[in-house]
């Protein structure tokens, strides 16, 4: 699919009428399951070569540094099939649904690769050994979504509320109740129907009086 509009910054998406609004999945493996996908997710596409991606690791959690990255083509592709599995596995997870083998074999594969080294910098900050690899990275993505799908969070995943948006994402709140990919989008829409709905509601008639 040929690039239509620049990719944008890890945390950002960009909806149907071109808003951007922001979005936090609450893992990094989710949040690469808002980056596109296929079908009917092909529009939001981000990804479109290596360097989309670099950009949007480096502003993750991951920070990884675009100097030291190292992604091919294939590379991307791989990452764009964890991302797919990622989804169908989320999903269902989210609907209480049982997962194929194929997908969880897609993690696993994925995973199983060695991941990247963390290290330390000669300042004594935290960094990633050179180079940061494609499979390294690939599989970095993997293990977070497995420490995810594996631990007390696992329960929590749950996916919009939204009439046209299914987004995935982990509900961090205390009381659970997360219903929107954000509330500056799904959420405000939600009430502005909520909102109208009663005010054209003339509500009920009064009772006839006595004749």
């Amino acid at each position: 699919m040929a690039r239509q509009r620049d990719p944008l910054p890890y945390g950002l998406l960009r909806g149907f009428g071109g808003t951007v609004y922001a979005f936090d999945a609450g893992t990094v493996s989710l949040q690469l399951v808002a980056t596109g996908g296929e079908a009917e997710r092909a529009v939001f596409e981000t990804l479109h070569a290596p360097d989309d991606l670099v950009r949007w690791l480096a502003g993750s959690p991951l920070a990884v540094d675009p100097a030291t990255a190292e992604v091919s083509d294939a590379d991307l592709a791989a990452v764009k099939r964890l991302r797919e599995a990622l989804w169908e596995i989320s999903t269902r997870r989210a609907r209480g649904a049982a997962v194929p083998a194929t997908y969880l074999r897609t993690l696993n594969e994925a995973a199983a690769a060695p991941p990247l080294v963390p290290a330390i910098a000669a300042d004594g900050t935290r960094r990633w050994a050179a180079p940061a690899t494609g499979p390294a990275i690939c599989s970095t993505l993997a293990r977070d979504a497995i420490d995810l799908l594996t631990g007390p969070a696992g329960g929590r995943i749950r996916q919009c509320a939204g009439d046209t948006c299914a987004l995935v994402f982990v509900d961090t709140s205390r009381p659970g109740r997360r219903r929107w990919c954000s509330m500056t989008r799904c959420g405000n829409l939600h009430k502005q129907r909520v909102h109208r709905a009663r005010a054209s509601d003339p509500g009920p008639e009064a009772p006839a009086g006595p004749a």
